[in-house]
């Protein structure tokens, strides 16, 4: 059986699908990519479906090398590959030859990246998932992050197929602001406790990880204290403790807690959510439940359309000219007058 072994480690790398779904009144996290889309991305690249298990690495990346026979691989992320000492584009499929080695290295923009590999990753489910739930030593290798030495069975050994890659411009742009439902709790709040939160802005704090994002702004105002009877946890919820500074809950979150939720972000914005890092400015706007809705089908059909972005690397490149002049790669320019 060919696997892939772990040479070098990132900071924190796991194994992600979609998360352990249908637990969570038995008080079992879900777990799962805390960004489905770039997650999608990478399992597209490979020809898998969308919830297929891929490494889920932090602002660094792994080294990885192939043994046992070759291997179909992509990373989804603004992050520089090597393979043995050549580099390697992002955003694209490469194969692995026997013995060859993949080095991934840190992030440039966002906060996580995907590496997936053709036929997914040949691991024993814990209810129904391989996500890693590190807490709870659920679901990937032994529950754990990856170190060196750790070995990731193959599925299937790679057939010849076409190098595709994906144009990240083709992608939705992720700004600032995080759309949410207000709710459940948010009678809990002052008016003035809600217009603070809904005017921001807000920082994430150094106390983000996979668990929530810990915010640092402007204090929302509690109407009726900061402790409720404990009830469940969503993905996206607001937390308001005393201090009055949100936490919004991530994929990794608890399943119970006893903070009023001012409101809940919506599943595209907590994707985006994932990928900005301490010191990144966000705001909040309302929105319906209905159009809340509407964004999530549109996240769905983005997910689902992925295959149809790919086009065959022979035929496009990624850093051309032509295409680097349609972008727009300058960011916060200022008149030389301005006041």
């Amino acid at each position: 059986m060919s696997v892939l072994t772990v040479i070098a480690a990132g900071p924190l790398s796991t194994i992600q699908d979609a998360g352990r779904v249908g637990y969570q009144r038995f008080g079992v996290s879900v777990a799962g990519a805390a960004d489905p889309l770039l997650h999608a991305v990478a399992n597209a690249l490979v020809g898998n479906g969308p919830a297929e298990a891929a490494v889920e690495f932090t602002l660094s990346g792994d080294t990885l090398r192939a043994e046992g026979g070759p291997c179909r691989i992509a990373v989804a992320g603004d992050a520089p590959l090597v393979i043995d000492d050549a580099p390697a584009a992002a955003w694209m499929s490469h194969t692995l030859a026997e013995g060859q080695t993949l080095r991934v290295g840190t992030l440039r923009s966002g906060m996580r990246g995907y590496v997936a590999v053709a036929g997914g990753f040949a691991l024993v489910p814990a209810l129904g998932s391989v996500a890693t739930h590190v807490r709870s030593r659920l679901g990937g290798l032994d529950g754990d992050r990856l170190k060196p030495g750790d070995r990731l069975p193959l599925r299937a050994d790679a057939a010849p197929a076409p190098d595709l890659v994906l144009d990240p411009a083709d992608l939705p742009l992720r700004g600032e602001t995080l759309r949410v439902v207000l709710g459940p709790q948010d009678d809990h709040f002052t008016p003035a406790g809600i217009a603070t939160f809904l005017a921001g802005p807000y920082t994430v704090s150094l106390e983000a990880d996979r668990m929530g994002c810990r915010l640092q702004g402007p204090a929302v105002e509690h109407a009726k204290g900061f402790n409720i009877t404990s009830d469940g946890i969503p993905l996206g919820a607001v937390q308001v403790p005393g201090t009055g500074q949100p936490i919004v809950m991530l994929a990794d979150r608890q399943t119970t807690g006893g903070y009023p939720k001012i409101a809940c972000v919506i599943t595209p914005d907590v994707a985006a959510l994932a990928q900005k890092r301490p010191g990144d400015t966000l705001r909040f706007q309302a929105v319906s439940p209905a159009e809340a809705r509407r964004a999530h089908a549109r996240f769905r059909d983005l997910i689902a359309g992925l295959p149809q972005l790919l086009r065959h690397a022979a035929a496009f490149d990624l850093y051309g000219s032509e295409r680097l002049l349609a972008l727009n790669l300058i960011d916060g320019v200022v008149a030389s007058d301005a006041d």
